[in-house]
């Protein structure tokens, strides 16, 4: 019997890769997950869990809507909103996919090696203070492109992180031109470039990196789309972008950290493993730094506490300009009427489960004026959004879809 009941005769295509097994043939090749069994199992039985997320039916059988908040100012058909497969509905695994999904080796199968298409990029910029400080970024051109799309990061993230790769990838099929920026202390721009540290208020260096991304594509609309804390760097380049000639003609954060006192309590109050996950990221992180600048860092008081606001609230005393962790929270916060009153357009996508980003934080949004999409799911974890067992991403197709509104309006 078929996990999910349905009958031999249900037509969802496969994983990338894998083949159907003739009677007496030989066992088939692997899962579209390299390794798993389960997985195998699962669409044996079952060819339907990738059509039934996509159609997501109502009640009557009819395509259910997203809300109307992801695009009120357009005549094009409103799309399925997010209904990810049986087995892949825990915020938790949504959370873990976000990471951990394979998508280079995915990419790879489908004939796609970006990092190839990409060349790595510096671009000397200035911090708050005027100082000169050095980012990088992955270009990556497109012939006849459409636009530009600058991509953010998460905190600890960079070019590579899987649920930017995966977004970088179906934006480039789709003809647009890329850089993966990557912020101070993160992917390709190492500890060991920058001496003083980085932290979430250096909002100029970002704004000017985003400027000098332009640069190698002169002439092109510009989008921003960045992922958690890149989501709320992105935010303030609708917000706040224009004051360094940042003026995209959308930015986009996918399930933005916009409220980081609620994000650390999420963090120390969430699942254990969640906690585990960002607490090794920052030791890991004061480790390489310490270690790229030899004798200029000592953490040793930091490795030491296990709360994950107590150990950020140390770091802002010993390591920032700003002498208390409110103040330093302060520089970063974005509320809903901050967003509301955006000067320049911006659209936001966000999940209710999600325990980073807590769906309190965006309580009295919705779209209108510069708000031209606000879309809160009942499912999708912290940046996963996983629909189906082919480990395709809801979030990726509503950016595509998002991008084209903007340039057909």
């Amino acid at each position: 019997m078929a996990i999910c009941g349905c009958s031999a005769s249900c037509s969802s295509s496969p994983p990338p890769g894998w083949r159907w097994r003739r009677p007496g043939s030989p066992t088939s090749s692997p899962a579209s997950i390299p390794g798993s069994t389960t997985t195998a199992k699962r669409w044996r039985n079952c060819r339907s869990w990738s059509a039934r997320s996509a159609q997501a039916p109502d009640g009557d059988g009819a395509r259910a809507a997203l809300p109307s908040a992801l695009a009120p100012h357009s005549s094009q058909p409103v799309v399925p909103s997010f209904s990810p497969a049986p087995g892949l509905r825990s915020a938790f695994l949504q959370s873990v996919l976000a990471s951990k999904r394979p998508v280079r080796w995915l990419w790879r199968r489908r004939g796609l090696d970006l990092n190839a298409l990409s060349s790595l990029r510096h671009f000397l910029v200035r911090d708050e203070s005027g100082a000169a400080v050095t980012l990088t970024g992955w270009h990556t051109p497109s012939a006849n492109a459409k636009a530009l799309v600058v991509l953010i990061h998460g905190w600890e993230g960079g070019q590579d992180s899987s649920y930017l790769y995966g977004l970088a990838c179906s934006l480039h099929r789709a003809g647009y031109a890329l850089v993966r920026l990557c912020m101070r202390d993160h992917g390709s721009t190492h500890h060991g470039l920058n001496e003083q540290m980085f932290h979430s208020a250096r909002l100029r260096e970002v704004a000017e990196g985003v400027l000098a991304a332009q640069a190698l594509e002169p002439g092109l609309p510009l989008f921003v789309v960045g992922f958690s804390l890149g989501g709320n760097f992105a935010l303030r380049m609708a917000l706040r972008g224009g004051e360094y000639g940042v003026n995209p003609r959308l930015s986009i954060g996918i399930s933005p950290a916009i409220n980081p006192r609620s994000t650390l309590i999420g963090i120390n109050e969430g699942p254990k493993l969640v906690n585990r996950y960002f607490l090794d990221k920052w030791r890991k992180t004061m480790d390489a730094k310490a270690a790229a600048f030899p004798g200029r860092y000592d953490f040793s008081r930091h490795r030491a506490i296990a709360d994950f606001t107590e150990i950020t609230r140390a770091f802002v005393e010993d390591h920032t300009e700003f002498e208390t962790l409110d103040h330093y929270l302060e520089q970063y916060t974005l509320t809903p009427a901050m967003l509301m009153a955006s000067p320049q357009p911006l659209a936001i996508l966000t999940a209710r489960d999600d325990s980073v980003c807590p769906p309190a934080d965006f309580e009295g949004l919705k779209a209108g004026g510069k708000v031209v999409a606000y879309a809160a799911t009942e499912r999708g974890g912290h940046c996963g959004f996983i629909e189906n067992w082919k480990l395709d991403s809801w979030a990726e197709a509503r950016v595509l879809e998002l991008l084209a509104q903007s340039l057909a309006s």
